[in-house]
C-alpha cells in the first residue's frame, strides 16, 4: 500500500504532457492486449476500447469482461495502475480549469487575440463604455485594465489585466499593438485635475510609443492639457468638464436638447449616429445625401464637418468619412 501511495504522488507530480502521453498510451496499450488476448470476448477493438474506458473510469457496465486468466490480469493491472492514473488525469484537468479561472478572475492574463478594445482605468464611465460596446457590437472583445483585486466584469467577450498600465509590460499582455482601439478614463480618484490628466498622458504616451497606429481616445479633466495629448500624439480627447458644463447649460437654455444628445451618443433609444462607407457612384455631396435619404438615412456629417447641406454641389472627396442619422434597421440595409 506504501508502494502504491508513493506511485500515485510521484504520477501527480509528472509533467503534464508526460502525464497525458502515459494515460494514452496506457489505454491504447490495454485495448490492443485484451483484443488480442481474447478476440472472442472483444472482437473489434471499439468493444476492447470500450472496456478499458468503462474500467479505469470505475463506471463498469458489465456489459463486456474478461473471462481468460491472461485477459484477467490485463483487468488487474488497469485497477491497480490505470485507475490511478486516469484519476490523477482527471484530477490534472480539474486543476487546470480552476487555475485558469483563478488567473481570469485576479487578471493574470496574457491576451493574444487582436481587434480588440482596450479600457483602462474602471469607473462608472467605464462600465457604460463596456456596455456601449456591447451594444454596438456583441462579438466584440474587451480588455478592461486596472489595479483592482478582482475582475469588475467577467464574460466571455471580456477580459481583465491587473496592472499599471503606464508599463509597457502590462500593455504587453493586453497585446496592444493587435488591438482596434484604446480607451483611457481619468483617475477619479486624484483631487487635482492636473495630476489625472498627467498620469492620462503618462499612459497615453507609453502607448504611442508602442502603438503608434493605435486609435486612442482619453478623457481629459482640463482642456489647458489638450496640447500636451495633441503632442503625444493622441488621436482624440474628450473634455469631460467641458461636455458636461456645455450640456447643462444647452438644456437650460431649451428643454429637450440633453434628450437629443443622449439619443445620438447612446444605441438604447430611437435613431443614432452611424458610419457609412463611401459609394463609388457618389460624385458629389448631393449625390450622396439624396441616396441616404431614399434609404431613410440623413447624412450629417464628413468627419467633424457638418456644412454639409451647404456644400451638396461639391465634390466628394476619396476618403470622405460620412456619418448618418437613422434607425438600427436602416443602418443594416444601407451596409448590405
Amino acid at each position: 500500500m506504501l508502494i502504491l501511495k508513493r506511485f500515485f504522488r510521484k504520477m501527480a507530480e509528472i509533467n503534464n504532457y508526460l502525464l497525458f502521453i502515459s494515460s494514452g498510451a496506457l489505454i491504447i496499450v490495454a485495448t490492443w492486449l485484451i483484443v488480442l488476448i481474447e478476440p472472442e470476448t472483444f472482437p473489434t477493438y471499439f468493444e476492447g476500447f470500450w472496456w478499458v474506458m468503462t474500467t479505469v473510469t470505475t463506471v463498469g457496465y458489465g456489459d463486456y469482461s474478461p473471462a481468460t486468466a491472461a485477459g484477467r490480469w490485463v483487468a488487474i493491472i488497469l485497477y491497480i495502475i490505470g485507475i490511478g492514473l486516469i484519476g490523477v488525469v482527471i484530477g490534472k484537468i480539474i486543476e487546470g480549469f480552476a487555475l485558469f479561472r483563478k488567473k481570469r478572475v485576479e487578471g493574470d492574463i496574457v491576451y493574444k487575440d487582436r481587434d480588440h478594445f482596450i479600457i483602462i482605468g474602471w469607473s462608472q464611465k467605464a462600465k457604460f463604455a463596456v456596455e456601449e460596446i456591447n451594444g454596438t457590437n456583441p462579438d466584440a472583445e474587451i480588455i478592461i485594465i486596472d489595479h483592482l483585486k478582482e475582475a469588475p466584469v467577467l464574460k466571455n467577450n471580456i477580459h481583465y489585466i491587473k496592472g499599471d498600465a503606464s508599463d509597457q509590460t502590462t500593455l504587453k499582455k493586453a497585446n496592444v499593438s493587435q488591438a482596434k482601439a484604446v480607451l483611457i478614463f481619468a483617475d477619479d480618484s486624484f483631487v487635482n485635475e492636473q495630476m489625472a490628466d498627467g498620469q492620462t498622458l503618462l499612459i497615453a504616451s507609453t502607448i504611442e510609443s508602442l502603438a503608434p497606429h493605435i486609435q486612442t481616445v482619453v478623457e481629459i479633466m482640463d482642456e489647458r492639457h489638450i496640447p500636451n495629448f495633441k503632442h503625444a500624439r493622441v488621436d482624440e480627447f474628450i473634455v469631460s468638464n467641458e461636455t458636461i458644463s456645455s450640456l447643462a447649460v444647452r438644456s437650460a437654455f431649451r428643454k429637450g436638447v440633453s434628450s437629443i444628445y443622449s439619443q445620438l451618443l447612446s444605441r438604447s433609444v430611437g435613431d443614432d449616429l452611424y458610419h457609412v462607407d463611401r459609394k463609388s457612384k457618389w460624385k458629389t455631396y448631393r449625390d450622396a445625401f439624396e441616396d441616404l435619404l431614399s434609404e431613410g438615412a440623413t447624412l450629417i456629417a464628413d468627419r467633424d464637418d457638418l456644412t454639409i447641406n451647404r456644400r451638396l454641389e461639391e465634390e466628394l472627396p476619396v476618403d470622405a468619412e460620412l456619418y448618418v442619422v437613422c434607425d438600427q434597421e436602416t443602418y443594416q440595409k444601407i451596409k448590405e
